[in-house]
């Protein structure tokens, strides 16, 4: 079976750069054979591990790979990450930050090329009726935008960057780790190869400038706590010709004072005077789409359920709405007038009357008899 290279890292396939380099570094301290000598099992892990990165961690490589898998990338002429001294000399800086070098976002290879922005989050709080309804908001984010300047580039205008005179112009240094040679990140020009010896003046050498903007979005009917944005290029600028990364906007619902959600249903607790539970009513109840009537039978229990049916939340997939769980809530009122203390002491004694009572004196001797049954 063909490598599944996100499988190989423990990441979904829509890992932002920073989520694919974390997995990496973890398995690579996992793995790292200065810390299992002589284990060929955690030695074939470690080496998997790199050249799920090699590729996952390579915009181009990646994209490459999305596409065609790993047939493609053999085809656009990659073979692998090779024996392990290939794979420290491929990621200086995973093992920079192992040993203490620097840090550098290609890999620890010279970063001329283009470099991508980070992606963004923001979290949005939205309303219960909003969740339900779907709505079109407007949020100001403040972000790191590439300079308008310099284009990205962090140079002044008409200057070329130098080359960096601790690397000589390759981005790495190499240090002796035990019985190997690790590459690290050059910590004068931070991989670069070159250093900016004539900075932007807007961005300092840079690249991106802080920037504020409005971003309108649509959020559709029946969103949840959880939910997640996605918003291509509404992230952090790029430089030197990169990309823009990604904003992710959590959904946040604030809780109602009377309805509450669970899944697509919409529960509530209506309340009923006793005397709409003893002798039955139509009432109407407020749902999240308006109103309905809903017929209360006679002997209606406190806490019993009625269903209506199609307003509840509508599914984000399709197929209708859920369901409105109505429960009864028997009012008990805390004071009576004279008329109506008489009302219920005579309601009483007409059930005491009824054979069929519940509260009836056969009742009780019934329960006596069986808890004195027990006792004996």
């Amino acid at each position: 079976m063909e490598t599944d290279y996100y499988k190989t890292l423990g990441v979904s396939a829509d890992a932002s750069a920073a989520e694919i380099k974390k997995a990496y570094r973890k398995l690579a301290m996992l793995y790292h054979p200065d810390k299992n000598p002589g284990n060929k099992e955690a030695e074939e892990s470690f080496k998997a591990a790199a050249e799920a990165y090699e590729v996952l961690g390579d915009l181009e490589k990646r994209k490459i790979y999305d596409q065609y898998g790993v047939a493609g990338l053999r085809d656009s002429g990659y073979s692998g990450p090779g024996n392990s001294n290939d794979i420290f000399s491929s990621f200086g800086d995973i093992f920079g930050d192992l040993f203490g070098g620097g840090h550098s976002r290609q890999g620890g290879r010279r970063r001329q090329g283009p470099i991508p922005g980070n992606d963004l989050r923001y979290d949005l709080g939205i309303s219960f009726l909003d969740a339900v309804h779907g709505a079109e908001k407007e949020v100001e984010i403040t972000k790191r935008d590439t300079c308008w300047t310099c284009d990205g580039s962090g140079l002044r205008p008409g200057h070329k960057p130098k080359t960096c005179a601790t690397c000589k112009g390759h981005g790495q240094v190499i240090h002796a780790q035990g019985f190997f040679r690790v590459q690290t990140t050059c910590p004068n020009c931070n991989g670069a190869g070159e250093i900016i010896a004539d900075p932007c003046n807007d961005c300092d050498g840079v690249g991106l400038v802080n920037k504020t903007k409005k971003v309108s979005l649509k959020i559709p009917a029946g969103i949840n706590t959880g939910a997640r944005m996605r918003l291509r290029g509404e992230g952090e600028g790029g430089r030197k010709g990169g990309e823009a990364g990604d904003l992710y906007v959590v959904i946040y619902v604030e809780d109602h004072e009377f309805f509450m959600r669970d899944g697509n249903n919409i529960h509530c607790d209506f309340p009923l005077t006793i005397a709409q539970a003893a002798l039955g009513a139509t009432v109407e109840v407020p749902t999240v789409h308006g109103s309905v009537e809903l017929k209360i039978p006679a002997g209606t229990q406190p806490e019993q359920i009625f269903t209506i049916k199609g307003e509840g939340v509508p599914s984000l997939r399709g197929g209708g709405r859920g369901d409105m769980i109505v429960r009864s809530k028997i009012i008990i009122p805390k004071k009576l007038d004279k008329r109506q203390k008489e009302l219920l002491k005579e309601f009483e004694e007409i059930e005491k009357k009824k054979k069929d009572s519940s509260l009836d004196e056969g009742f009780f001797k019934k329960i006596f008899n069986m808890l004195a049954e027990e006792k004996a």
